[in-house]
């Protein structure tokens, strides 16, 4: 810490050590009493307000578990500590239309806090002055929390089922604002779109390791990460997905650093723009963009300058700028890209081998003293891990043609660094076993010609693929495809497309799986998952799809059946089973045209635990 940080740090806690030095600690339990003055368990409140109301400046209040039905005004200089995150609940649904007003200084951690309701206007916490909020989960709420006045400290927040999001707002041009470890799920959009954080007038901002999420349609999502007027910006090490834009900056007055970012899957229809700047001076570096409408996009005046940034599989990487001369364009090889998936199961390390390692700014340092990784966990407020050396992800999209006579295959590139060659299986029966004994070719190029032994003989042929790396670990098989080849001698083959239900890898799983299908037409589709009992366990697909070959994960582990656990009432979450050991079933439904049942069928799979 430097010198006069650490002189100021000793002057406050004397300045508030002296000043609150008559402070009380009071507790307040569902068993409580309504008779002051509430300074042990057994003479606690029956109501966070009552307790409130007679606290003087610096006082302390620990809550017990339990749900309080109650709005809070909070005028004094108070810390407000309840007893978990998950059990301490302030529930104001129904309620005014903020659950927590605060007029004063405010400490406030372990709630689990309640809004009035998924509206627009209406805030779960509400603050005119300083505030303190840790270790809480905020949900059923159009804001969640507005801070107008002085600085903010906001650290370790986690805020689920946000509607229009999150907003720091400052309007202090002196401001030092912290908002760190949020963890925000956004599956509904207000009026203006649901939003993840938006910092406004004055102030510097420190916005640090959150994860933002928005996993519903882009025509009620906001932006991840929305600037008006602040004086500077550090965003840095955040993970931001779903939005129309993952960070949009009106005006900035200063300078924005926006450092080891992974911003995914932004769509704007046209006018979309990962990182947006008119008029502002934007520096941006050791980021991965991909799967975004753009990458970054410069509008208007200003300034911004792209280095040493990795971008991948967006449909334009930049606009109105230039690439920095470090800047790459790669498959950044993420253990687990897959966060718009039904089971919402990601895993954004890089693998062993990834483009992005070691290929930051060399200026910034990792944690343990190499130079920046690209990315999420890079820089100084990484981490350390180990990089996995994973098999390549199944070969994708694989079909099935005739040519000359011949079957034709076809199939996506893999993309990994480390990628070698395929192996090509061939057999005459479906959901054959992929062994040694069925390898047809060996190959680096993503198109094979295959001579059938039976050629322009009635025959059943069935295809599989899988990719190797360098270090020959060979990946689970691509989507199955099915040629039927009927007729005479010399008569031309016919291709026959097919619905198919294909195998789940891997099988035995532990702790996801992928469910492959394909579907020869476009129309409506569920993918579904049973118990051995035939009871639902969760619905993984449950929309219209065109023609084509998909993957879905099913992921049944227990922060995912928390997760379910925690949702709202009247809301369907799918996550109400018990995932213990045992034989599961998927089962497809295909609605086509005119509403007729086209394609059903089931397999099943096993967890082992």
């Amino acid at each position: 810490m430097k010198p006069k940080y650490f002189i100021f740090l000793c002057l406050s806690v004397y300045v508030l050590s002296t000043q609150y030095s008559q402070a009380t600690i009071r507790y307040v339990s569902k068993t409580g009493t309504s008779t002051p003055p509430y300074t042990s368990w057994q003479t606690a409140a029956d109501s966070i307000q009552k307790c409130i109301n007679i606290c003087v400046d610096g006082d302390t209040i620990y809550v017990a578990n339990g749900v309080y039905k109650e709005n809070l005004v909070i005028n004094t200089v108070i810390s407000l500590i309840g007893s978990s995150m998950d059990s301490t609940v302030i529930d104001g649904t129904a309620l005014r239309d903020t659950t927590i007003f605060t007029n004063a200084s405010c400490y406030i951690e372990n709630f689990n806090i309640y809004g009035k309701g998924a509206y627009l206007i209406t805030w779960a916490v509400w603050s005119r002055e300083y505030l303190s909020l840790k270790n809480c989960k905020i949900s059923n709420t159009g804001l969640g929390i507005v801070i107008l006045r002085r600085s903010s400290n906001v650290e370790n927040i986690i805020m689920n089922n946000l509607i229009n999001g999150y907003d720091a707002g400052c309007f202090s041009g002196d401001c030092i604002n912290y908002v760190k470890g949020i963890i925000m799920n956004l599956n509904q959009g207000g009026t203006f779109g649901a939003s993840g954080i938006h910092i406004s007038i004055g102030g510097t901002y420190y916005i640090d390791n959150n994860i933002l999420l928005y996993n519903n349609d882009f025509e009620t999502a906001g932006n991840g990460i929305s600037c008006g007027w602040p004086k500077k910006v550090y965003i840095r090490n955040n993970l931001i997905s779903g939005f129309l834009h993952s960070m949009f900056f009106d005006i900035v007055n200063d300078t924005a650093f926006i450092i080891n970012n992974v911003m995914l899957n932004t769509e704007d229809h046209g006018v979309n723009s990962s990182i947006s700047s008119s008029g502002n001076r934007l520096f941006v570096k050791n980021v991965v963009l991909s799967n975004n409408n753009k990458g970054i996009s410069q509008s208007g005046g200003g300034f911004i300058k792209s280095n040493y940034n990795l971008f991948w599989n967006n449909v334009t990487d930049v606009v109105g700028i230039n690439y920095g001369d470090s800047d790459q364009v790669a498959d950044p090889m993420f253990v687990k890209d897959t966060i718009l998936t039904p089971d919402g199961n990601f895993d954004f390390h890089l693998q062993k081998y990834s483009p992005a390692i070691d290929k930051g700014n060399p200026d910034i340092l990792d944690v343990d003293g190499s130079r920046s990784d690209i990315g999420l966990f890079g820089g100084p407020y990484g981490e350390i891990y180990t990089y996995q050396d994973l098999a390549p992800k199944p070969p994708a999209n694989l079909s099935a043609s005739v040519d000359s006579g011949l079957v034709k295959l076809k199939w996506n590139k893999n993309t990994e660094a480390d990628f070698y060659q395929y192996r090509v299986y061939r057999d005459t029966v479906p959901d054959f076993v992929y062994d040694t004994t069925k390898i047809i070719a060996v190959l680096s190029d993503t198109i094979f010609y295959d001579d059938p032994p039976r050629k322009f003989i009635s025959g059943n042929y069935y295809y599989k693929i899988t990719a190797l790396d360098n270090a020959l670990h060979q990946s689970a098989a691509s989507g199955e495809v099915h040629i039927n080849i009927t007729g005479i001698p010399e008569a031309p083959p016919i291709v026959v497309e097919h619905y198919r239900l294909l195998n789940n890898y891997p099988n035995p799983f532990n702790p996801s799986t992928t469910i492959p299908y394909r579907i020869k037409a476009p129309g409506y589709v569920k993918v579904m998952v049973y118990t051995i009992l035939g009871e639902m366990v969760r619905v993984l697909v449950n929309k219209y799809q065109n023609a084509g070959y998909y993957e879905v994960m099913f992921s049944p582990d227990e922060i995912e059946k928390k997760r379910g656990e925690d949702g709202f009432p009247g809301m369907e979450t799918w996550y109400h089973s018990n995932y213990v050991s045992g034989v599961y079933l998927y089962r497809i439904e295909v609605i086509g045209e005119g509403n007729i049942p086209v394609f059903t069928d089931m397999k099943k799979m096993l967890l082992v635990k």
